[in-house]
């Protein structure tokens, strides 16, 4: 685990140090929509970060308007449960949440995250701009080439075009059902995980 961290940081930095970053005015806020399983995971992940200004968890991806948690469930409507963010681009770079991103989820597994199972469960990153897309590509071009994961990354990196929030009871989950089964034994485990590898990166 420590190798993966230390590759991903590595993949990061050498990005950055190429000009491989986002050009977006600094004076700006920006928004990255990641999908890497469940929702209330993610979200809970990222509303931890410095830099990180907002987290909805809603849908993405799809082909119908406005679904509902129980349409985007049955697999039929094509939306991945995403995470959208948004950040300080002075405080956190697009790589930075990339890295989180890429270090929280398995990109290897195809349509689940552990007993998660499904399309709308599926690793993607949607890019806003041509920037966010060369980015990501060139990062999970390098991942694969520095073998990170043992099995192939499948990771979407695909073009953003609509967000539809989710249902009130989804936003900030976690902090609001933390006694849950789901929230102790999936959601809790992984939070922890990542404060202690990424404990530079919290907000204080």
């Amino acid at each position: 685990m420590q190798k993966i961290l230390w590759i991903l940081a590595f993949v990061s930095g050498t990005l950055a140090a190429q000009g491989q970053t986002t050009k977006k005015a600094m004076n700006d806020n920006a928004i990255a929509t990641f999908g890497a399983g469940c929702f209330w995971c993610t979200e809970a992940v990222f509303l931890d970060v410095k830099g990180v200004l907002k987290v909805e968890s809603g849908y993405s991806g799809g082909k119908v308007k406005n679904p509902s948690y129980r349409e985007v469930c049955t697999g039929l409507t094509g939306h991945a449960e995403v995470t959208q963010i948004t950040y300080d681009p002075r405080q956190i770079t697009f790589e930075e949440l990339l890295e989180i991103f890429w270090n929280t989820h398995d990109p290897t597994t195809l349509n689940r995250q552990g007993a998660d199972e499904g399309t709308q469960y599926r690793s993607v990153v949607y890019y806003h701009s041509d920037e966010q897309k060369q980015v990501a590509e060139a990062y999970k071009k390098q991942l694969t080439a520095s073998h990170v994961f043992k099995n192939p990354i499948v990771t979407e990196i695909s073009p953003f075009t609509v967000f539809y929030k989710a249902e009130d009871y989804h936003q900030n989950y976690y902090a609001l059902n933390g006694s849950q089964p789901y929230c102790q034994f999936v959601i809790r485990p992984k939070v922890e995980k990542f404060h202690k590898q990424f404990a530079a990166k919290l907000r204080k």
